[in-house]
């Protein structure tokens, strides 16, 4: 399994990481090592033009020829209420 090493962190980080580690019954490699593993799951890959487009027709494609109201007009009568 691949190894990183992270250089020159302040020992503020280092103790408020060990800290919370100790806190989570955990050492500070296996914290460190969570914590990684959920900042990679959070960051979805971004869509590119390309797939946005495709999706901006499948959208269009739904809707058909159907009018659609301009949102200003539906916000407009929604603060009238």
């Amino acid at each position: 399994m691949p190894e990183v090493l992270v250089r020159n962190l302040d020992e503020a980080v280092v103790e408020q990481l060990k800290d919370r580690a100790r806190g989570n019954g955990r050492s500070l490699q296996a914290e460190l090592k969570l914590i990684l593993e959920q900042a990679a799951a959070i960051q979805p890959s971004r869509p590119s033009r390309a797939e946005y487009r495709v999706l901006a027709d499948r959208v269009r494609a739904t809707l058909g020829d159907r009018p659609q109201t301009d949102s200003a007009t539906l916000l407009a009568e929604d603060r009238a209420r």
